[in-house]
């Protein structure tokens, strides 16, 4: 199984691996997803913060590599994650968010190439305009369009 690395700005990582943790709280492979967090305090050393990340990879990489998930592009936490990357052995994807987390923990035992592509759509699916829903229920309309439409992005 893929392990999941979240490298983040604090309190992010370990808020997105307990959110995501609450989320599938009754799926039997709860206790066997290989996740760990690691929140980027505000004045982390980035050689101190590569040293854990680079301890954290070794629990977590069973052989079939880890996919390290990471929030802003350009800070701290990204740059250490792509000092990170090693082909085959360690993906970085960044832009971090619930439903690219759920979706990487649903398609974990995927290979590590393709969970990477599998957590960026699942990313980018859940980033959606949600108005429209809202304004059709006040407004009595037809709710049945965007509430497929919504079930069917998640």
């Amino acid at each position: 199984m893929v392990g999941l690395l979240l490298i983040a700005h604090q309190p992010l990582a370990t808020a997105l691996a307990s959110s995501a943790l609450h989320v599938f709280s009754r799926d039997p492979r709860c206790g066997t997803w290989r996740l760990k967090a690691l929140d980027v305090l505000p004045d982390a050393e980035p050689a101190e913060v590569e040293r854990l990340a680079r301890l954290e990879l070794a629990q977590l990489d069973d052989g079939h590599g880890v996919l390290v998930l990471t929030d802003c592009l350009g800070a701290t936490p990204a740059n250490v994650a792509a000092r990170l990357v090693a082909p085959g052995r360690v993906e970085v994807v960044a832009g971090a968010n619930l439903p690219m987390l759920l979706r990487a923990m649903c398609y974990c035992d995927a290979g590590l190439e393709a969970l990477a592509e599998k957590a960026i759509a699942g990313g980018m699916r859940g980033v959606t305009a949600i108005a429209r829903t809202s304004v059709s229920n006040r407004l009595g309309g037809s709710t049945d369009d965007d509430l497929a439409r919504v079930q069917d992005q998640q």
